[in-house]
């Protein structure tokens, strides 16, 4: 018979800040939700991958994973003496594999991916550590029509599960820099830390003769019908102009199929979005805490265009309604064998007892709400 721990104390169980155990049910949950997922993307066409938990740091933090060198932890292989990376983010592992691996696959090449990540330290909104990450990379095509699907797969993914209220907030993290970037790199960065924070009298103060250009991206925010006429209003440069009209085709064509989605227009947010080279957005939901997940446009290791998105399961176990428990029955030690394995075809979960006892009180100590009697099923009467 197994011992069970009696020490009471918990210090020798405490576990670092930032991580926890998944407990039924909601690791079942969490599990389930992942399926379900997958299952929706690869009904678009994408096919699942599988990167290694930890890889060597020159690969990993190599293209888009330079972006996260700070939030990765780093050890020696003992084997190879070289360091290694645990990763952060799936994203730039997923990259990686499509420009070595999967080099010479047809383009577009779409993949998805789930598993978890660990990060040095949490942010303020999402204080764990260790993260589900469930998504998806469109590699190699460009243009209004790729940035326009992945937002519509996540959108579909999310409402499949039954996430209510869902909105998109579009992001255009290389707008303000590349009107910026003829000025000085403290001057530049002040500034785009200034519109993150909509500091407006910041922007006035430091923009000098662009603070007119910043002021109207910082008025481009909000919903689309109302922000993206403001932001066709300005005079922007050459770069700033061709992203403007692939945003305003990107959300032609998401509004198109989806007409009654909430879309929001942020030009000036960045955070977050440091590797990020094109149209970026965050799925939020009323009343949430934090975000269902982000993606955006990208250049992988091969410096092919991509896009894609990350969804985050803590957020989703935070948000949904816990699914009923299954029906469970206590199949008393002896009892045939085929009468168990009928109820499991019919959608029952089978306790099995393990040594004679009355059925009737080991099925309501084991949360069964039916035992079996006789080859029938009978209700405990709890």
């Amino acid at each position: 018979m197994t011992s069970v721990p009696t020490d009471n104390s918990g210090e020798k169980f405490l576990l670092p800040a930032g991580l926890g155990d998944g407990l039924p049910p909601e690791a079942g949950f969490e599990a389930a939700m992942v399926e379900r997922l997958v299952a929706s993307f690869a009904r678009w066409g994408y096919e699942r991958v599988k990167p290694p938990l930890i890889e060597f740091e020159d690969s990993l933090l190599a293209g888009p994973g330079e972006a996260m060198a700070a939030h990765t932890f780093r050890l020696m292989d003992p084997i190879s003496q070289r360091m290694m990376g645990l990763r952060a983010d799936m994203t730039p592992q997923v990259g990686r594999i499509a420009a070595s691996r999967l080099q010479k696959m047809p383009r577009p090449l779409r993949l998805s991916y789930a598993g978890q990540v660990l990060r040095v330290k949490g942010e303020q909104m999402r204080p764990e550590r260790q993260l589900g990450q469930v998504g998806v990379e469109l590699i190699g095509a460009e243009g209004a029509a790729a940035d326009a699907e992945v937002v519509l797969l996540a959108v579909e993914a999310l409402t499949s599960l039954g996430v209510p209220d869902l909105a998109v907030d579009i992001n255009v993290p290389r707008l303000a820099p590349s009107i910026l970037q003829h000025l000085p790199a403290p001057q530049r960065n002040d500034l785009i830390a200034a519109l993150d924070r909509k500091d407006t009298a910041r922007v006035a103060e430091r923009a000098g003769d662009q603070a007119a250009l910043l002021s109207g991206l910082l008025r481009a925010v909000g919903p689309v019908e109302t922000a993206l006429p403001v932001l066709e209003g300005l005079a922007l440069p050459a770069e700033g102009a061709e992203v403007r009209a692939n945003l305003a085709a990107t959300i032609a064509l998401i509004r198109k199929a989806a007409p009654d989605l909430t879309l929001t227009i942020d030009v000036t947010d960045h955070r977050g979005f440091e590797y990020h080279s094109g149209i970026a957005f965050t799925l939020l939901g009323r009343g949430v805490r934090g975000e269902f997940g982000r993606g955006g446009r990208y250049v992988n290791h091969a410096g092919e265009a991509a896009t894609g998105f990350s969804l985050y399961l803590d957020t989703l176990l935070a948000t949904l309604p816990m699914p009923a428990e299954p029906k469970r029955v206590f199949v008393p030690f002896g009892a045939d064998a085929k009468a168990a394995l009928k109820l499991r075809t019919e959608g029952w979960v089978t306790v099995q007892g393990l040594q004679s006892a009355d059925a009737r009180a080991e099925a309501r100590r084991l949360r069964c709400s039916h035992f079996l009697l006789d080859g029938q099923v009978a209700a405990t009467g709890n």
